[in-house]
């Protein structure tokens, strides 16, 4: 990806199509780790990534694997699209001459990278993670009925992305869609700060000498390593935001007043261990998303879908 200089409009078809690509593919194994993540002690309801989708599969169907992926679907393309040309934009500026980024430069592309990309990311979380949820919610009415409150913030028999955006905004304007949006930031920025300069760092390894790009399997491994890694290296934070966007629970569940309360009311019912929920998940989920990207990126995708376009005569 920064191998060569590739157009705004390239950059953002790239992003929009990776993204595309990778939810359609991870998209079951995101849905088990947010409910794993979002079960406490008490109300648990699934074991393993693997129980959660088999049980999600005969409750469901297959298709309520895919609870909420329309809005991921959706808002996916602009979020990765501003990811990936955010970082490369902040690598440009930052970058002196052409010459190589330091470690720290790298590090703070990422930074803007990931501050950029919540603009898109917190009511795309915001919503989805309730989607993603009601299954969990439904199942233990039924299996658990002790275990779950009579309603929610936003209680609706079978939520659809609308109804609740609507509902959220006339009950809490826009800020009901931007809850969470400090823990999206904490997640987010690390994330992107450890990604990008191990990528980059990465793909260099296996240049073709000095100047030549690397092979695209070596992207896409790349890719994997970094995004993995960066995964479950914020995984606790994705804990607490995933928490915090939850609006409806249990009534044995802890509802949290902010970072520092959820913190404090993890440590506290379910010990440290609680901050690891769903981090093979996750890394299972950003791993081939970032390797698909770095391919389409590779490819050229979004140059070839350009290339189609009448040129304008300047």
């Amino acid at each position: 990806m920064a191998d060569k200089q590739i157009s705004l409009p390239a950059k953002l078809i790239n992003g929009g199509v990776a993204g595309l690509i990778g939810v359609t593919c991870v998209f079951p194994i995101d849905l088990a780790k947010t409910r794993l993540q979002n079960q406490q002690n008490g109300s648990r309801l699934y074991t393993s990534m693997s129980d959660c989708l088999i049980k999600t599969i005969r409750s469901e169907g297959y298709f309520g694997m895919y609870r909420g992926a329309a809005v991921n679907l959706t808002l996916v393309t602009p979020e990765k699209a501003i990811k990936l040309a955010a970082n490369d934009f902040f690598r440009f500026h930052l970058s002196k001459d052409g010459q190589k980024l330091t470690l720290l430069r790298e590090m703070l592309a990422g930074c803007g990278a990931g501050t950029c990309q919540v603009i898109v990311t917190t009511p795309m979380e915001m919503l989805k993670i309730q989607l993603q949820d009601a299954g969990r919610i439904a199942a233990q009415r039924k299996l658990m009925p002790q275990t779950v409150a009579p309603g929610g913030p936003v209680e609706v028999k079978s939520p659809t992305a609308m109804q609740l955006t609507r509902e959220l905004l006339r009950e809490k304007g826009i800020a009901g869609l931007y809850k969470g949006l400090g823990a999206t930031l904490l997640r987010d920025v690390p994330f992107s700060v450890i990604y990008f300069p191990l990528f980059a760092n990465l793909n260099n390894l296996g240049k073709k000498g000095a100047e030549g790009p690397a092979p695209f399997y070596v992207s896409f491994i790349s890719g994997c390593i970094a995004g993995s890694t960066a995964a479950v290296a914020v995984n606790p934070v994705d804990v607490i935001k995933t928490r915090l966007q939850s609006l409806t629970r249990g009534n044995q569940e802890d509802t949290y007043s902010g970072v520092t309360d959820c913190i404090r009311k993890i440590l506290r019912n379910e010990g440290p261990s609680a901050f690891l929920k769903g981090a093979y998940c996750r890394a299972l989920v950003i791993a081939p998303l970032f390797g698909i990207a770095q391919v389409v990126y590779f490819l050229g995708v979004g140059e070839f879908i350009l290339s189609f376009l009448p040129k304008r005569n300047n």
